[in-house]
C-alpha cells in the first residue's frame, strides 16, 4: 500500500509541471501581443459608458462598456483612471434595418478592443494595456504597436482615453 501511495505520488510530481505549463501556454495564446491583455469574462453584462459610430471606411457602430471601477471613475469625474479600470469597446458592421429604412442596426461583429489600467505593468504606455480582437482571437502585433501611439498624440490629457461618460 505504502509502494503504491509513493508511486502515485511520483507520478502526480512528474505530472503537474508539465499539465501546468500546457494550461498557461493555452491561455497565453488567447491574450494580446506585448500587453498580454485578455477578453474580459463577463464583459458582455458590463454596464455602458457610451456608444459610438464610426463613419466610413469603417462604418461601425460601436459601444464601450467598463467594469465596476471605470463606471465608478466615470461617475465620479475621476482622472487619471484608477488601477484596475478595464475598458471594453465592441464594434459591429452598421446594417440597415430590414423594418425601418432610416435605422441602423448592428451588424457582423467586427473587433473587441481592451484597455486595462495598471500603472505600474504598463508604465511606458501611460499606464494602459491594450488588446485588440477578431473572432475572439488576438491581431498581431505590428497592429498592437499602434494602439498607445494613437492614443498618446489624441488624449493624453483625458488619460488616454477616448470615451466620455454619455449623458
Amino acid at each position: 500500500m505504502i509502494v503504491l501511495a509513493v508511486l502515485l505520488l511520483v507520478v502526480v510530481l512528474t505530472c503537474v509541471p508539465y499539465l501546468v505549463t500546457i494550461a498557461f501556454a493555452q491561455g497565453e495564446g488567447d491574450a494580446s501581443p506585448i500587453f498580454g491583455v485578455t477578453v474580459p469574462e463577463g464583459y458582455k453584462q458590463w454596464e455602458l459608458i457610451a456608444p459610438a459610430e464610426e463613419a466610413a471606411p469603417l462604418d461601425e457602430l460601436r459601444a464601450v462598456v467598463g467594469n465596476r471601477t471605470a463606471i465608478d471613475a466615470y461617475q465620479g469625474g475621476k482622472l487619471p483612471f484608477p488601477d484596475g479600470t478595464i475598458l471594453v469597446k465592441r464594434a459591429w458592421k452598421r446594417k440597415q434595418s430590414p423594418e425601418f429604412a432610416s435605422a441602423t442596426i448592428p451588424g457582423e461583429a467586427t473587433t473587441v478592443q481592451v484597455m486595462v489600467k495598471d500603472s505600474r505593468k504598463y508604465a511606458s504606455t501611460g499606464g494602459w494595456g491594450f488588446g485588440r480582437f477578431v473572432n475572439g482571437k488576438p491581431v498581431d502585433e505590428a497592429q498592437h504597436r499602434t494602439c498607445f501611439a494613437c492614443h498618446e498624440a489624441r488624449v493624453k490629457s483625458r488619460d488616454y482615453v477616448f470615451t466620455r461618460l454619455a449623458p
